[in-house]
């Protein structure tokens, strides 16, 4: 196979070259061959698309820092191939892929299934502190835990060979490219825009998915205008491995039926697309209720605020420090603190961070030595955990505080070390 450029993605095709286009899209930390049991049926009727994430699979290691940016590299891999218009199905962060082409790409896509998917994957302070433990431990610490979060006990144990394949997949990531797909996921947010697909949506998630579990998938459900859910039974987060014959099935019948015709530019009417022939399915693995079933979402209208530094400071504030900490500062302001939360956020955090001459890990340094100098240890904490999310590893805060202490004193710096060795090592220690 030839070298991928940086603005595509490694793919493969399998069955018909006449045949409609069907893509299936993989999860943060697994390749293509997630979907090996499907393609066999899937090949039958479609022409199916698979590709790997930017680092995994042995694709070349060019990190996606947002989902829009795997979006567009996508396009760019189909438009290269002459592909304008098909189906989709994606896994969690595939799935995130997924619901970026409904939103801003509606025009390509024919159908969509979301599998192990959410409008929001849980909360970007967890996504950031797993990019700081690869950064610090590498993928070892992951890579063993994948079954766990992946899999039932039950599979898991019955299953060896497979519980290996999954931990071998993660261990030989990209640990950058990893690290950088785990920022897309924290910033990934479309709660708020979910009425506005208008594609007809599955939503399938596996019964005992711990990581973006039912809960998730009825969200989906309530805020897509056309979407229907399916649970299957007895499966957890990578469910098209776990149970296969049942995702199958669900997949063949839902792209069987719910093929949209193309729009004419040329006509200005509906174009006519030979779907593939509907063929009889096992019974679904789990209820596949309409979206009339299922209470609507109750989205909040947006916030009336000020589009300006206070918005873009607040956004860099949150990114740096944590929707955590961030949350209980401002949680904690009244009427005589509240000026002052508002004057840190547009001024600290959306003039100086927003700057564009120094990056973040700079950024992280500069505060650190200042915090140093002024004695403000009880601001540390939080600037060590914002520089190991910026990007600075242990060994360079270190080199940090020991540079300060030559030009901060050294009494300075030994509170300073005391405080950041607490904070490293609770922020990259694994979570068994």
């Amino acid at each position: 196979m030839s070298e991928t450029p940086p603005n595509t993605l490694q793919y493969r095709f399998d069955g018909p070259e006449d045949a409609p286009v069907l893509i299936l899209g993989p999860s943060l930390g697994t390749t293509w061959h997630m979907w090996d049991r499907q393609v066999p049926e899937l090949a039958r009727q479609w022409r199916v698309f698979r590709f790997d994430l930017p680092g995994h699979g042995g694709a070349p290691a060019h990190p996606a820092g947002s989902v829009a940016d795997l979006t567009t590299r996508l396009l760019a891999t189909l438009d290269g191939l002459g592909v304008q218009r098909f189906g989709y199905a994606g896994c969690a962060l595939g799935g995130a892929v997924g619901l970026e082409l409904a939103l801003r790409h509606p025009e390509r896509l024919s159908s969509l299934i979301l599998i192990a998917a959410s409008p929001r994957f849980g909360t970007a302070d967890e996504f950031r502190q797993r990019g700081v433990i690869v950064r610090t431990n590498g993928l070892d610490p992951i890579a063993r835990t994948s079954p766990e979060r992946w899999f039932t006990g039950g599979f898991a144990a019955a299953q060896p060979a497979i519980t290996e394949w999954a931990v071998q997949m993660v261990r030989t990531t990209d640990p950058g490219c990893y690290i950088a797909a785990c920022e897309a996921l924290a910033a990934f947010d479309v709660r708020a825009e979910l009425g506005r697909i208008g594609v007809p949506t599955l939503v399938l998630v596996g019964s005992e998915d711990q990581v973006t579990g039912p809960a998730e998938a009825r969200t989906l459900v309530a805020g897509i205008p056309d979407a229907r859910l399916a649970v299957v039974p007895g499966a957890s987060h990578l469910v098209p491995v776990e149970q296969p014959a049942a995702v199958t099935d669900l997949l063949v019948h839902h792209f069987s039926t719910a093929w949209q015709p193309a729009f004419d530019a040329t006509t200005g009417q509906m174009a006519a697309i030979v779907a593939p022939p509907v063929k009889p399915v096992l019974a679904a693995p789990g209820p596949v209720a309409p979206v009339a079933e299922i209470a609507p979402a109750v989205v909040a209208p947006e916030a009336a605020g000020r589009r300006d530094s206070y918005d873009v400071g607040l956004k860099i504030r949150r990114e740096v420090l944590g929707d955590a900490h961030v949350d209980q500062a401002l949680a904690s302001a009244d009427d005589f603190s509240g000026d002052f939360q508002d004057l840190v956020t547009r001024y600290a955090w959306g003039e100086i961070w927003d700057r564009p001459g120094l990056d973040r890990r700079a950024r992280s340094c500069v505060t650190l030595t200042a915090l140093v100098a002024g004695g403000h240890v009880e601001e540390l904490a939080a600037h060590t955990r914002a520089a190991l999310r910026n990007g600075l590893t242990p060994d360079e805060i270190k080199e940090v505080l020991l540079q300060a202490a030559v030009y901060c004193g050294v009494p300075a710096a030994n509170s300073a070390f005391k405080v950041a060795q607490q904070v490293i090592r609770e922020e990259t220690t694994p979570q068994e």
